[in-house]
């Protein structure tokens, strides 16, 4: 197989953002947050083109006191950014996310990259970084749709074992959609990205099938673990 990438040209990159712009005007004809939609455009813009930059010195350093301090941004970052759409963000709420999202994200990262791959050495900045940056993010965004609908269902007076229920259903729809959907619907990223970079289809089948596992048992350890101190919490206060 051929493995050469095709560059991306700035035009194609500008040619890129057409989609995102057209979504942009129907959220503003609609009055649907399209300021908030621009904002997150134009942060994600300048997050991933630093993220390059400092993903060469993360790889160039290869140090394991680097990965380490990556790993702790990556989870405090989520962990503020998942109780975002939460009206009570106190510090035991924000505590208790930081707590799930770390339990749920770790013990997935060193299965996966010891139990499964056997990355030598463990800090491997080429694994270590990206699969922890898919794993964080199922779990943070796990964990932000568990407690929004956790508060929703309090809010409406249901039983503490019930919100925690449909709070748990809830934050697992996008995940186990993408199970029923990937290889028939859709080809996720990791495996889109291997097969573009001459890997066998075969080979990026099995990385995706990892994947897939990985980010299914980190957003429901996630969630659950949040749900649990978040109802521990409501017992007490009660």
């Amino acid at each position: 197989m051929d493995a050469t990438i095709s560059q991306i040209s700035n035009t194609g990159l500008i040619i890129a953002f057409v989609p995102a712009v057209i979504a942009i005007v129907i959220m503003f004809r609609w009055n649907a947050g399209a300021k908030t939609a621009i904002y997150a455009t134009f942060r994600m813009l300048v997050q991933l083109l630093l993220i390059g930059y400092v993903l060469v010195y993360i790889f160039a350093a290869d140090q394991s006191w680097v990965i380490i301090a990556v790993l702790i941004v990556m989870l405090v970052a989520a962990s503020m950014i998942a109780i975002r759409p939460l009206a009570d963000r106190d510090s035991e709420v924000w505590r208790n996310a930081l707590i799930a999202i770390v339990v749920s994200s770790l013990s997935t990262l060193v299965l996966v990259t010891q139990g499964v791959l056997g990355v030598e050495p463990w800090f491997d900045p080429r694994y270590v970084v990206p699969l922890a940056g898919m794993i964080i993010a199922g779990s943070m965004n796990a964990v932000s749709l568990a407690a929004e609908r956790y508060a929703a269902e309090v809010g409406r007076g249901e039983a503490q074992q019930t919100a925690c229920t449909t709070a748990l259903q809830a934050a697992l729809i996008p995940i186990i959609n993408s199970l029923f959907a990937v290889g028939l619907v859709s080809l996720p990223g990791m495996m889109t990205g291997q097969i573009l970079s001459g890997t066998s289809p075969l080979i990026a089948a099995k990385y995706q099938i990892v994947v897939m596992s990985m980010l299914f048992g980190a957003a429901g350890i996630a969630a659950s673990i949040y749900l649990s101190l978040a109802r521990r919490r409501s017992i007490e206060a009660a």
